[in-house]
This record gives structure tokens, C-alpha cells and sequence, in this order.
């Protein structure tokens, strides 16, 4: 576990709970981090590690964005499997060479984008697949959370456009993988970007909001802000298309709040996780456990990949390409 912040704790003690895997090393700048694992070796580096310690299948990357590339990299030319947390990379350049190194070494790449094991997110994919909708004309996204000064803190690598990326890489990347993984691409790409109330806590833009068509047909939009004032508003996909409507929505996209298609009756779907809870703030759906899992299965031959390495990228290329028109 490359990383013992507030998601490499949480990978750290999923992993460690089960019972198909084993948590054999933490690497982390703060060595005062290693009391929460007891008994588990502590290295102070990625280099460390790959040099004197225990061997394992699996290197996960949930350090500050800059550096997932560099060290996923570096796990897969040592043999290693790599998770990397979202985003894979804050330039496609950087992403491409992941891929590379993951074909090159014969090992494999999941990304972190938690919305796919969201069952709401689960059903848009598969009534998307199995045609029910029909022609797609019109896709909106909203994003509103709360980022103020309890996430946005002096000194942190948060807020900074050399090692955070923007908002878009670190608040919404797992929604832009969303539209891609149900509609694919996106073309025609417009955009405006503002900074409401974040001049003195970030580099770059707090809002934004993109227009595009998508390459299969139809038209959409993805609006966002982290602006909103106190807490996290909503996260919300409305569809219309030939054969009906959808929307789903609530503070993390945990909800169908609205579902009229022709010849088809919403099942009863099973619950979403409960939000990721930092103490000041809150993200999206608790769904690394089924991350994990997915890993585990993948390996051991029983299915494959939720969120691979070529996924991955074309996330960041789509980010890279709205970016692209500040």
C-alpha cells in the first residue's frame, strides 16, 4: 500500500479484513502512520520497499495525484499488478505510458472509479446495453460538492494545478468515467470555466460547465462545481432517449428518482454504500470493498477487470481534452 492517507487507510483496512488477501507492506512518508497496522512493515519510500522489502502480487497507488504515473510504473516494471487511485494520471501522455509498461511486464492496471459498483450506476449500464432506451438524445451530469477550507488547507498538494490537477481530476474524474462507460466518447467539446469563492484555496477553476455531443448520437452536458456552500448538494445523470427517461440522482447518485420507459418496469435494485466519510467532508460511495474484491477475483482467473488500464486513460484524455479549452 503506496500511501496511508485517508484512501490508502481505507484500502489498507479492506484488504487487511479479507480473507483472500494479505496486507504485506505500508509505504508512507509518515512513519508515524505505521501504529494503525500493527505488525505490518513500514517503509518510508516507494524505493525502500522495492528494494528490501517482503514480496507481494499487488502494489497499490493512493498517494497525491502527481505521483500515481511515476509509481505505478515503477510497481509494474517489478513485476507487481497495479491499482492506482483516481486519477490514473493528470496528462494522457503519462497515462499512455502506464498502459505500455502494463503490456510491456504482462501485468495488469485497475483504475478506481467507485460509480461503476454503484448499483444505480450498475442498471443505467445494463438497460443502456440491452437497448431499452433506444437512440440516446440528451445526457446531463450534475456535480455539486462542498470543497471549502477544511479540504482545501495551506501547505496541502490539494488545490495546486502542478499536483492536483484540477477539480475535474480530483473531485469529479470517477463521473466523467461514468458517461464514458455507459455512452462512450464525447465529441464537439465547449466549455466555460469560473471560480466563485476558491481564489485563496485553489490554482484553477472550482466550476465549470462543459457541453458535448457524444460520438454514437445525441447531445450533452456535464456541469460541476465544488462551490456549494457547507456540504455536498447532489450528483445526478438524467437521460432522455427514444424509448424514455431516466434520472438518478441524490447526493452521491444513489437513487433512481425517475424511470419511464417504454415496455420496461424498474427492478428492485440492492442499496448503496453510505458515502466516503472524511470527518469535515464527505465523497462519493464507500465502494472500494467491491474494488478490492474485484481485484482478487481477477487475479485468481474468476473474471476480469471492473476498470482497466485503457479505460483509464481515455479518462484523462477527455479531462485533458476539456481542459484543453480554458
Amino acid at each position: 500500500m503506496c500511501g496511508v492517507g485517508h484512501i490508502g487507510r481505507r484500502h489498507a483496512t479492506l484488504v487487511a479484513r479479507n480473507p483472500a488477501a494479505r496486507l504485506v507492506a505500508l509505504i508512507d512518508t509518515n512513519p508515524a502512520l505505521q501504529v494503525e497496522f500493527p505488525g505490518v512493515p513500514f517503509f518510508t519510500s516507494l524505493d525502500e520497499y522495492l528494494g528490501n522489502g517482503p514480496a507481494a502480487d499487488v502494489l497499490t497507488v493512493a498517494t497525491p495525484n502527481y505521483l500515481h504515473a511515476e509509481q505505478a510504473i515503477r510497481g509494474l516494471r517489478h513485476a507487481l499488478h497495479v491499482v492506482v487511485e483516481k486519477p490514473m494520471a493528470l496528462r494522457r501522455t503519462d497515462a499512455e505510458a502506464i498502459v505500455q509498461a502494463a503490456q510491456h511486464t504482462n501485468r495488469l492496471v485497475f483504475g478506481v472509479m467507485q460509480n461503476r459498483y454503484s448499483p444505480p450506476a450498475a442498471w443505467l449500464k445494463q438497460v443502456y446495453d440491452e437497448g431499452h432506451l433506444g437512440q440516446i438524445y440528451l445526457v446531463q451530469i450534475n456535480c455539486f460538492w462542498n470543497r471549502d477550507a477544511r479540504y482545501y488547507r495551506p501547505g496541502s498538494w490539494h488545490g495546486t494545478r502542478a499536483h492536483d490537477g484540477g477539480t475535474l481530476f480530483t473531485q469529479f474524474s470517477h463521473f466523467v468515467d461514468l458517461l464514458y462507460w455507459v455512452f462512450g466518447d464525447v465529441t464537439n467539446l465547449a466549455a466555460r470555466f469560473r471560480d466563485f469563492n476558491h481564489h485563496d484555496l485553489t490554482e484553477f477553476e472550482d466550476s465549470g460547465l462543459i457541453t458535448f455531443d457524444l460520438v454514437r448520437g445525441g447531445s450533452g452536458t456535464l456541469q460541476y462545481s465544488t462551490s456549494v456552500w457547507d456540504r455536498n448538494f447532489e450528483s445526478s445523470i438524467t437521460v432522455v432517449a427514444e424509448h424514455g427517461s431516466l434520472r438518478i440522482a441524490g447526493q452521491y447518485m444513489d437513487q433512481v428518482e425517475y424511470c419511464h420507459i417504454r415496455n420496461y418496469q424498474l427492478p428492485e435494485l440492492a442499496r448503496t454504500n453510505p458515502a466516503n466519510d472524511y470527518g469535515t467532508y464527505q465523497g462519493s460511495a464507500a465502494n472500494h470493498v467491491h474494488l478490492i474484491e474485484n481485484v482478487i477475483d481477477t487475479l485468481q482467473l474468476r473474471t476480469v477487470a471492473t476498470t482497466n488500464a485503457q479505460e483509464g486513460l481515455k479518462v484523462v484524455e477527455i479531462i485533458e481534452r476539456i481542459y484543453s479549452l480554458k
